[in-house]
């Protein structure tokens, strides 16, 4: 049986390497002058869904009363575009990796904790 002592410090070796690892990783990013790439990480953290939006947008035309019926005309299709969008689009952003990557860990430990 390990002491808790020698537990707990594995687990700070643990922490320590995955800062590294991480702290090199952002130093690597930092590094990257290339206006491409800088346009290409720029557009992952502030990424738009557009799906969304128009399907909003469709819906609010398509509610709207009017007497000449040319908003529920386009109201529709508008509707129909955003969830094809919705369905080709990726409008997932870093941080929304890292909300999965959390969820996935948790689900994980309590499984591990359920099997022990």
């Amino acid at each position: 049986m390990k002491d808790p002592l020698q537990k707990h410090i594995e687990k700070l070796k643990i922490m320590k390497e995955s800062a590294k690892r991480r702290s090199e990783l952002y130093s690597g990013i930092v590094k990257l002058n290339d206006e491409n790439t800088t346009r290409s990480l720029r557009a992952l953290t502030k990424a738009s869904a557009p799906g969304k939006k128009i399907q909003k947008i469709g819906f609010i035309m398509f509610w709207i009363p009017e007497p000449t019926g040319i908003t529920c005309a386009v109201g529709g299709p508008m509707i129909l575009a955003g969830k094809y969008l919705e369905k080709v689009y990726n409008g997932a952003k870093i941080s929304d990796v890292g909300d999965h990557t959390k969820d996935t860990f948790s689900t994980i430990r309590d499984f591990k904790n359920s099997m022990m």
